[in-house]
């Protein structure tokens, strides 16, 4: 009967929406702006959006292509799109649906045999790159020179350009821009001649295709009529530039966005385009979405507390967050002596709301890298909560996981020469009995191995119920094991695994897109949030967002944390993150932590603004609190940039060697005149002061040469 009155209801897509939710999925063909807040309900309006033009006869499912950012997201989409009735819309990531074009049109546009895609080979190739050019081969710097390339790549920077660009958008990853243009170049010659395709090649050579072969753009224009684009504040140059030659002028197109969740700017992606879209179609309709489903009112008004603090946002995106669920128990903020107690804590909490019937999937603890991961697996472990490392190993790869793929093919393989088979027997019935065969039991095992073994089971277990359901709301459809196969290929050859039952531990980055009901952001200490090399406004402002989007991810628990060192005994020298500053109830934690100094009382290095003492490295570095106002001479840190990389070149040294960045900003803050007010810069001794003392304090005159 219930599945009787859903497939009813699903019979309007506009069924269930919101005011603003049906707007947006009922606007008519042509271009359509969704701004959708954390938690408002965006894939749910865009999919009832596809499923209604469906309906409506605007379009066929098989001229809509949605184009998402990761894998899971795409994953997500096909199956509410499968809910909903709509079969043969195509949702992909921009990668995905690159390949699978160029795949086809590779005949016609080139004429031989395919070229590879290099998948895992990657740092090999950019390392035989820097060998060739003489320059280090250690696994750091060449996931550096990887990134750069990437980011090069996804900007639509060649190698001829990446100097200048480099230089006008400081991007500095240790070598001089021309060096790192020259690894570029090679590499590329390297990728050619070897007839590879890396995965930025996908959407380049894509374009190329569409742009410049007149018979293959239009064979796909006359395929695809819709597009869809999630997430389009993360779009980069090549994303939009292989858009556009899918649109090829036409505006049928809906993107979805909030420019308070941008936090790729360092792969390249920007908010211009979302920012610029009535601009670029002034009659495009504009949806604004900010009633929040996901988080309590608790939740939500801390969340608008910390965006409120963000600067330089366009009035006309600003979105502010309206909890629709019911109260519940306010965030909680918590300090501790060193990151172990604070693990420990944390372990403890968990097993707390685990006990008290939280599952443990529905728990995550967010930290700003993942080198934090650590300390928290060892502290869960201990506490015997089971846990899962997102972006750790990938589920399909799991031994356990290829052992049953391969063996519920097998019985698929079966099953289709016994058509009765189909029928015998429910499917997760069908799916129980074939996983029994590798191990799997109804009951979890005891034991941290045997217990992660069979979480990956039981997820495959879940998901032949999960699929089971989905059919029987389909005007009561049974699905077969053939068909449960199909959709775990499907997922695998996409990476969208099913969910596995224990506590995440992710980065915030890696946590985009999710939601569980309990989270724990922990390591909120400046200098992790934001992270240290955050140095310019933008990037702090990003790293403002990225605390956003944790905030954003708890529906109903949140605890937020931060430790004074970073090992037990260490020195208290850490600060809460400055983002946390006017939110935490003064009562509930120490205001300032303070360590003790070894200094003199009249020796502290005091703040040059406010006179507090300073705490952090970075601060003592610049000589002022990190939340004090900056008189940073943007000019000066220009001159001294050019300076350093002409210093680093002629002494064939990597940049950062001559002073890193942070000293640069010092320099630039405090303006020294003299020597002695260059060796009082932390970081700049004595030999330093007497190897650059003069070259510095003449680009700091301006009498330097190239100085103004």
């Amino acid at each position: 009967m219930a599945s009787t009155q859903r497939s009813t209801r699903l019979r309007d897509p506009l069924d269930g929406l919101d005011p603003e939710q049906r707007t947006a999925a009922s606007a008519p063909r042509g271009p359509v702006c969704v701004l959708a807040g954390a938690g408002t309900g965006k894939t749910r309006t865009i999919t009832r959006r596809i499923a209604y033009l469906v309906r409506q006869g605007h379009v066929a499912p098989t001229q809509v292509l949605a184009v998402t950012f990761t894998a899971r997201a795409a994953g997500e989409l096909r199956a509410r799109l499968r809910q909903l009735g709509v079969e043969g819309a195509q949702a992909r990531t921009f990668h995905a649906a690159a390949l699978r074009q160029l795949r086809y049109f590779w005949p016609r546009v080139v004429g031989d045999a395919q070229w590879d895609l290099l998948d895992g080979n990657k740092l090999r190739l950019v390392g035989h790159a820097a060998n060739k050019l003489g320059l280090p081969t250690e696994t750091e710097v060449l996931r550096d020179l990887a990134s750069e390339i990437e980011w090069a790549k996804a900007s639509l920077v060649g190698p001829d350009e990446y100097p200048t660009v480099a230089r006008t958008r400081r991007r500095d990853i240790g070598h001089p821009a021309e060096r790192v243009a020259e690894a570029y170049r090679t590499y590329e010659a390297l990728k050619n001649e070897r007839r590879l395709l890396d995965f930025d090649d996908l959407l380049l050579h894509t374009t190329a295709a569409l742009e410049e072969h007149r018979g293959v753009a239009e064979e796909f224009r006359d395929r695809y009529r819709c597009f869809v684009v999630d997430e389009y504040q993360d779009i980069t140059p090549a994303q939009q530039r292989l858009l556009d030659a899918w649109l090829g002028g036409r505006d049928d197109v809906t993107v979805v966005g909030d420019v308070n969740q941008t936090i790729y700017s360092f792969g390249g992606a920007s908010p211009r385009p979302l920012l610029n879209f009535t601009r670029r179609y002034p009659d495009a309709t504009v949806v604004r979405l900010e009633r929040d489903y996901r988080s309590t009112p608790q939740v939500v008004e801390l969340a608008n507390r910390v965006i409120s603090g963000a600067r330089g946002r366009p009035a006309g995106t600003r979105l502010r967050l309206i909890g629709q669920r019911p109260d519940g128990p306010r965030p909680t903020f918590a300090e501790y002596d060193d990151e172990p107690a604070e693990a420990a804590a944390v372990a403890r909490q968990v097993r707390s709301l685990v006990d008290t019937g939280v599952p443990a999937g529905e728990i995550a603890v967010l930290f700003r890298v993942n080198a934090q991961s650590e300390t928290y697996e060892r502290a869960l472990a201990e506490a015997g909560v089971p846990y899962q490392v997102r972006g750790g190993e990938r589920f399909f790869q799991r031994p356990e996981v290829r052992q049953a793929m391969s063996t519920l093919r097998t019985a698929a393989a079966a099953e289709s020469r016994t058509s009765a088979a189909a029928s015998s027997a429910e499917l997760p019935a069908m799916v129980g009995d074939v996983l029994a065969t590798v191990g799997w039991t109804p009951r979890q095992p005891s034991g941290g191995a045997a217990r992660e073994r069979w979480s990956g089971l039981q997820a495959l277990y879940e998901l032949a119920e999960e699929l089971t359901a989905e059919f029987a709301a389909l005007a009561g459809q049974r699905p077969t094991l053939t068909r449960y196969v199909a959709e775990l290929e499907q997922r695998a050859a996409a990476q969208h695994p099913p969910a596995v039952d224990g506590v995440t531990l992710a980065s915030l980055h890696a946590a985009k897109g999710l939601e569980w009901d309990a989270v724990f952001l922990v390591g909120l200490a400046d200098g992790t949030v934001p992270i240290q090399h955050a140095t310019t406004d933008e990037a702090v402002e990003e790293e403002r967002r990225l605390f956003y989007v944790g905030v954003t991810r708890a529906r109903e628990h949140l605890a937020l944390s931060w430790s004074r060192s970073r090992s037990p005994g260490g020195r208290p020298h850490r600060r809460r993150s400055r983002f946390l500053h006017g939110l935490v109830p003064e009562a509930e934690v120490p205001g300032r932590v303070r360590r003790p100094s070894r200094r003199r009382a009249g020796a502290r290095a005091l703040c040059r603004v406010c006179g507090r003492e300073l705490q952090s490295t970075l601060e003592v570095k610049v000589g002022r609190c990190v939340d004090c106002p900056s008189d940073l001479d943007e000019e000066l840190l220009e001159r001294l940039r050019a300076w350093r990389a002409e210093k680093a070149r002629e002494l064939k040294i990597p940049a950062f060697v001559v002073f890193t960045d942070a000293t640069l900003v010092a320099i630039a803050e405090q303006r020294p005149s003299d020597i002695h007010g260059l060796v009082s810069i932390s970081g700049i001794g004595a030999t330093k002061a007497e190897r650059f003392g003069e070259d510095i304090l003449a680009v700091v005159d301006g009498t330097a040469a190239g100085g103004h």
